[in-house]
């Protein structure tokens, strides 16, 4: 078995951890336009165009467009993919300061983008959850 599945040790197991750096979303029309993969977070393609997820400085040295600058959260407990509840339990928390969240759910770990000003309180939403 890969990662836990009880809500509760899950949510008692949390540990989020704020990443450095600024973040950003932009979008390519395929992947041979990124000069360097190893310098991409992660890269979703899509109907309309390659979503890139990547540092703001990447982005800005590649000209890259992007409209929304992010703090990256990511929690460190190894949760499985068959895990439920644990998405709806910390969006629920973020919902109630008032925080827009996008998760990205690796093999791991769940990862949190809330926009950059939100990053403090995010983390002071998160610990909350996990007491």
């Amino acid at each position: 078995m890969s990662g836990e599945k009880n809500l509760t040790v899950l949510l008692q197991n949390m540990e989020p951890v704020l990443n450095d750096g600024d973040y950003v979303f932009s979008t390519v029309e395929n992947v041979s336009q990124i000069p360097d993969m190893e310098k991409l977070l992660f890269f979703f393609r899509e109907k309309e165009a390659v979503t890139v997820v990547l540092e703001k400085s990447i982005a800005d040295e590649w000209n890259l467009k992007y409209n929304y600058i992010s703090s990256w959260l990511t929690l460190n407990v190894h949760s499985s993919l068959e895990a439920v509840g644990l998405t709806a339990a910390f969006a629920n928390a973020l919902k109630h300061e008032n925080i827009s969240c996008n998760v990205v759910a690796a093999y791991f770990h769940d990862h949190i983008f809330v926009a950059k000003e939100d990053g403090g309180r995010a983390m002071e939403a998160l610990k909350k959850l996990s007491v």
